[in-house]
């Protein structure tokens, strides 16, 4: 039956490959569980009940990529985009957290019109061949460097520069010989290398104080209530400029780092069509809209598709059966959220960086001859990393690409889509 509906064979796959792709991405993804509620509740709400709303919108997007898109991606509530909720409308601007949650449901049901409408899709496809691989390798290094500095590995100083860390400590120990161990399974072509890695860097963490079991210790957990923030809007303030800018906000950020995410993932794992497309992306694209209309109801920031999918697509995930399977985990989670919480960083730290440099390979197929292709694509690799932000990389990338293609006389290169979203790239550094 699954095999069926979700093309496995067809798609060169195995019920095995996929489940076992699904739980290599829920393990380095469920850190959110964590948090996510720790950042939240820096605006007031309920950090109990944001765990629920956390893995209940995570159940209910990537359960809508799995069933309706059939793609191998994830979905919970983003980073960033929870920080900017927490620390910049409540704190900074002075809002209660449900102006802030009003702004994320009103952002998706922007994004489910937007939709509907194909305007996402017709983004994506408007994005360049080089500039969708240049994507996947900003990702790359990207994500392996959010695991060198989960690791602790790479450490921030009190100059603002990066520098490294502190080589005795056992955190950095752990992400190192977890490196190490992920490294010589993947060299030896074992199934489940990276899944592996990670529960063999949680035990040899247990030895070492880095993987902390808490006193009174329960393995089942009854999910705490939703009541504190389920449905709390507020509506009287929806016309105001604040609300604008704190929308359009959301609505930028989000838009472009499920975008990246796609694309980048995509080209790694040859999903992209001959013409650069991606195979039910407005299906895809759905999905982060409903689990962010439905994530606001709940009570929980804006919900996008997660960068950490590429680990299973490393695994080999390329069904929908990969994001069923992590929808079901984080299903189960809400039942067993101790044992998924002692999970430490340090020890998803080796599969992001080494997932990092999975994602790089796409660079051979970048035309770096043409340097109209090239530079634009070279922005978009170097400021993903170097921003912390995907959203970013892609602006800074199509931005370039669009003015040096225009300078040189190549302007027929370019798609009228394109003009806008510049435009709209530039307002919103005015703002």
């Amino acid at each position: 039956m699954f095999d069926r509906f979700f093309k496995i064979t067809q798609n060169k796959s195995t019920i095995k490959t996929e489940v076992i792709a699904g739980f290599t991405t829920f393990m380095t993804m469920v850190y959110i569980l964590a948090v996510n509620p720790t950042i939240l509740s820096e605006a007031g709400m309920d950090k109990n009940a944001l765990f629920t709303a956390t893995a209940l919108s995570a159940v209910i997007a990537t359960m809508v990529m799995a069933l309706v898109a059939k793609l191998p991606f994830a979905l919970a509530p983003g980073m960033g985009l929870n920080a900017f909720f927490a620390f910049t409308v409540v704190q900074g601007m002075g809002y209660s957290w449900q102006f802030a949650l009003t702004a994320v449901f009103l952002e998706g049901i922007i994004f489910l019109l937007l939709t509907a409408f194909n305007i996402r899709e017709l983004i994506i496809n408007a994005i360049p061949i080089n500039l969708k691989h240049a994507v996947s390798v900003g990702i790359g290094l990207f994500i392996a460097f959010i695991g060198l500095k989960n690791a602790g590995i790479v450490i921030d100083s009190p100059s603002n520069l990066l520098s490294l860390g502190n080589m005795k400590s056992p955190t950095v120990l752990v992400g190192l010989i977890g490196i190490l161990i992920t490294g010589i399974l993947l060299i030896k072509k074992m199934k489940g290398a990276i899944l592996v890695g990670i529960l063999s860097s949680t035990i040899i963490g247990l030895f070492v104080g880095v993987t902390m079991i808490p006193e009174n210790f329960s393995v089942v957990s009854t999910p705490p209530s939703l009541e504190p923030i389920f449905f709390q809007f507020d509506f009287s303030q929806v016309f105001t400029l604040d609300m604008l800018i704190v929308l359009f906000t959301f609505l930028f950020v989000d838009m472009f780092d499920t975008v990246g995410t796609l694309v980048g993932v995509a080209s790694k794992s040859e999903m992209l069509d001959e013409n650069g497309k991606i195979p039910y992306v407005k299906q895809a694209l759905f999905a982060d809209s409903i689990g962010t209309f439905f994530g606001a109801i709940l009570g929980t920031s804006t919900v996008t598709t997660y960068v950490e999918s590429a680990a299973g697509v490393a695994e080999g995930g390329k069904t929908g059966m990969t994001a069923l399977t992590v929808a079901l985990l984080f299903a189960l989670s809400l039942f067993f959220a101790p044992v998924f919480m002692i999970i430490p960083a340090a020890a998803t730290a080796p599969a992001l960086f080494l997932v990092g440099l999975m994602m790089i390979t796409p660079i051979l197929k970048i035309d770096l001859n043409d340097f109209t292709e090239a530079i634009p694509s070279f922005f978009t690799i170097i400021m993903m990393p170097l921003t912390f932000s995907i959203a970013e990389g892609i602006v800074f990338g199509m931005l370039s690409y669009v003015f040096l293609k225009l300078l040189t006389g190549k302007y027929r290169e370019i798609k009228p889509i394109m003009y806008i979203i510049v435009l709209l790239f530039l307002i919103k550094f005015w703002i």
